[in-house]
Protein backbone atom coordinates (compact mmCIF):
# COMPACT_ATOMS: atom_id res chain seq x y z
CA UNK A 1 0.00 0.00 0.00
CA UNK A 2 1.67 3.78 -1.01
CA UNK A 3 1.11 6.77 1.10
CA UNK A 4 1.07 9.45 -0.56
CA UNK A 5 0.75 12.12 2.01
CA UNK A 6 3.19 14.28 3.28
CA UNK A 7 1.02 15.75 6.13
CA UNK A 8 -2.30 15.78 7.65
CA UNK A 9 -4.78 18.37 9.05
CA UNK A 10 -6.71 17.17 11.40
CA UNK A 11 -9.34 19.71 11.31
CA UNK A 12 -9.30 18.71 7.57
CA UNK A 13 -10.04 15.19 8.66
CA UNK A 14 -12.68 15.77 11.52
CA UNK A 15 -14.60 18.30 9.05
CA UNK A 16 -14.45 15.64 5.67
CA UNK A 17 -15.47 13.02 8.41
CA UNK A 18 -18.65 14.45 9.77
CA UNK A 19 -19.76 15.64 6.08
CA UNK A 20 -19.44 12.48 4.61
CA UNK A 21 -21.71 11.16 7.03
CA UNK A 22 -23.65 14.09 5.96
CA UNK A 23 -23.66 13.02 2.72
CA UNK A 24 -25.19 9.41 3.43
CA UNK A 25 -22.07 7.42 4.37
CA UNK A 26 -22.49 5.43 8.16
CA UNK A 27 -20.07 6.60 10.19
CA UNK A 28 -17.63 3.71 9.54
CA UNK A 29 -17.68 4.17 5.90
CA UNK A 30 -17.13 7.39 6.49
CA UNK A 31 -14.12 7.01 8.67
CA UNK A 32 -12.80 4.72 6.32
CA UNK A 33 -13.32 7.00 3.17
CA UNK A 34 -11.76 9.78 5.10
CA UNK A 35 -8.70 8.10 6.29
CA UNK A 36 -8.30 6.90 2.78
CA UNK A 37 -8.49 9.96 1.00
CA UNK A 38 -6.96 12.41 3.34
CA UNK A 39 -3.44 9.77 3.29
CA UNK A 40 -3.84 9.77 -0.17
CA UNK A 41 -3.62 5.64 0.04
CA UNK A 42 -3.45 3.60 -3.80
CA UNK A 43 -6.17 1.22 -2.32
CA UNK A 44 -9.46 0.62 -4.17
CA UNK A 45 -12.55 2.80 -3.43
CA UNK A 46 -14.36 -0.39 -2.78
CA UNK A 47 -12.10 -0.90 0.16
CA UNK A 48 -15.08 1.06 1.91
CA UNK A 49 -17.92 -1.84 1.84
CA UNK A 50 -15.62 -3.94 4.66
CA UNK A 51 -17.41 -1.25 6.92
CA UNK A 52 -20.88 -1.60 5.93
CA UNK A 53 -21.99 -3.41 8.13
CA UNK A 54 -20.26 -1.57 11.21
CA UNK A 55 -22.47 1.13 11.51
CA UNK A 56 -24.90 1.37 14.32
CA UNK A 57 -22.87 -0.63 16.69
CA UNK A 58 -22.83 -3.60 14.44
CA UNK A 59 -25.28 -3.98 12.10
CA UNK A 60 -27.98 -2.05 14.05
CA UNK A 61 -26.72 -4.45 17.15
CA UNK A 62 -26.10 -1.65 19.56
CA UNK A 63 -22.59 -2.31 20.45
CA UNK A 64 -19.71 -0.81 19.90
CA UNK A 65 -20.04 2.90 18.26
CA UNK A 66 -19.74 2.56 14.04
CA UNK A 67 -17.23 5.63 14.35
CA UNK A 68 -14.99 3.51 16.44
CA UNK A 69 -15.30 0.72 14.74
CA UNK A 70 -13.72 2.41 11.63
CA UNK A 71 -10.97 4.17 13.01
CA UNK A 72 -10.38 -0.13 13.89
CA UNK A 73 -10.70 -1.08 10.71
CA UNK A 74 -8.25 2.13 9.32
CA UNK A 75 -5.49 1.49 12.02
CA UNK A 76 -5.62 -2.31 10.60
CA UNK A 77 -5.31 -1.25 7.28
CA UNK A 78 -2.13 0.14 8.15
CA UNK A 79 -1.00 -1.68 10.81
CA UNK A 80 -2.54 -5.00 10.84
CA UNK A 81 -1.08 -8.42 9.90
CA UNK A 82 -1.72 -11.07 7.37
CA UNK A 83 0.72 -13.83 8.93
CA UNK A 84 -0.30 -16.42 11.48
CA UNK A 85 2.89 -15.65 13.70
CA UNK A 86 0.57 -16.38 17.31
CA UNK A 87 -0.15 -13.30 20.14
CA UNK A 88 3.62 -12.61 20.78
CA UNK A 89 4.11 -11.40 16.98
CA UNK A 90 5.26 -7.61 17.40
CA UNK A 91 3.04 -6.45 14.95
CA UNK A 92 -0.08 -7.87 16.54
CA UNK A 93 1.20 -6.23 19.96
CA UNK A 94 1.68 -2.72 18.10
CA UNK A 95 -1.97 -3.37 16.77
CA UNK A 96 -3.83 -4.15 19.76
CA UNK A 97 -1.62 -0.98 21.38
CA UNK A 98 -3.13 1.64 18.78
CA UNK A 99 -6.74 0.63 19.03
CA UNK A 100 -6.70 0.53 22.73
CA UNK A 101 -5.03 3.75 22.50
CA UNK A 102 -7.61 4.64 20.23
CA UNK A 103 -10.66 3.17 22.28
CA UNK A 104 -9.18 4.89 25.35
CA UNK A 105 -9.27 8.34 24.22
CA UNK A 106 -12.44 7.88 22.29
CA UNK A 107 -14.31 7.11 25.41
CA UNK A 108 -12.80 9.94 27.60
CA UNK A 109 -13.41 12.31 24.58
CA UNK A 110 -17.05 11.77 23.84
CA UNK A 111 -18.74 12.78 26.37
CA UNK A 112 -21.01 9.74 27.81
CA UNK A 113 -17.52 7.67 28.95
CA UNK A 114 -18.79 4.95 26.78
CA UNK A 115 -18.16 3.21 23.60
CA UNK A 116 -21.46 1.20 23.25
CA UNK A 117 -23.63 2.77 20.87
CA UNK A 118 -26.88 1.50 22.70
CA UNK A 119 -25.69 3.71 25.56
CA UNK A 120 -24.42 6.96 23.39
CA UNK A 121 -27.76 6.99 21.67
CA UNK A 122 -30.51 6.05 24.30
CA UNK A 123 -31.66 9.61 24.60
CA UNK A 124 -32.41 9.75 21.27
CA UNK A 125 -35.46 8.55 19.10
CA UNK A 126 -32.88 6.38 15.94
CA UNK A 127 -35.79 6.28 13.78
CA UNK A 128 -36.61 9.60 13.72
CA UNK A 129 -32.61 10.73 13.19
CA UNK A 130 -32.58 12.60 16.81
CA UNK A 131 -28.98 10.51 16.88
CA UNK A 132 -27.58 12.39 13.84
CA UNK A 133 -25.96 15.39 15.40
CA UNK A 134 -24.35 13.32 18.14
CA UNK A 135 -23.13 10.74 15.26
CA UNK A 136 -21.80 13.29 13.25
CA UNK A 137 -19.80 15.09 15.87
CA UNK A 138 -18.57 11.21 17.09
CA UNK A 139 -17.31 10.59 13.16
CA UNK A 140 -15.37 13.64 13.21
CA UNK A 141 -13.66 13.17 16.66
CA UNK A 142 -13.04 9.31 15.97
CA UNK A 143 -11.53 9.99 12.29
CA UNK A 144 -9.70 12.96 13.30
CA UNK A 145 -8.28 10.81 16.14
CA UNK A 146 -7.30 8.18 13.99
CA UNK A 147 -5.49 9.93 11.81
CA UNK A 148 -3.19 11.58 14.05
CA UNK A 149 -2.28 8.17 15.71
CA UNK A 150 -1.71 6.89 11.95
CA UNK A 151 0.59 9.88 11.03
CA UNK A 152 2.45 9.69 14.06
CA UNK A 153 3.38 5.74 14.22
CA UNK A 154 4.26 6.64 10.10
CA UNK A 155 6.08 9.52 11.26
CA UNK A 156 3.92 12.34 8.74
CA UNK A 157 3.20 15.69 10.00
CA UNK A 158 0.11 16.97 11.32
CA UNK A 159 -1.60 20.38 11.67
CA UNK A 160 -4.81 21.73 12.79
CA UNK A 161 -6.37 20.17 15.78
CA UNK A 162 -9.09 18.01 17.17
CA UNK A 163 -12.18 20.01 18.22
CA UNK A 164 -13.53 18.35 21.27
CA UNK A 165 -16.83 20.04 22.42
CA UNK A 166 -18.80 20.30 25.15
CA UNK A 167 -22.02 18.37 25.33
CA UNK A 168 -24.39 21.59 24.36
CA UNK A 169 -22.00 22.19 21.34
CA UNK A 170 -21.71 19.22 19.54
CA UNK A 171 -25.65 19.39 20.16
CA UNK A 172 -25.48 22.13 17.30
CA UNK A 173 -23.94 20.02 14.92
CA UNK A 174 -25.99 20.33 11.56
CA UNK A 175 -27.33 16.81 10.90
CA UNK A 176 -27.49 15.12 7.33
CA UNK A 177 -30.00 15.77 4.89
CA UNK A 178 -31.09 12.12 4.98
CA UNK A 179 -33.70 10.05 6.42
CA UNK A 180 -32.44 8.19 9.11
Amino acid sequence: MEIKATSIDLTKVQEAAEESFRKGFFCCEAVMEVIMDQFQLDMPYETIRMASGMAVGVGKSGCICGALNGGVLALGMFFGRCEQKGPKDPNAIKIMGLTNELHDWFRENNTKKVACCRILTKEFNMAEGQHKSQCIYYTGICAAKTAEIIARELGIPTTGEIKVLPYEEYLKTPTAPQSA
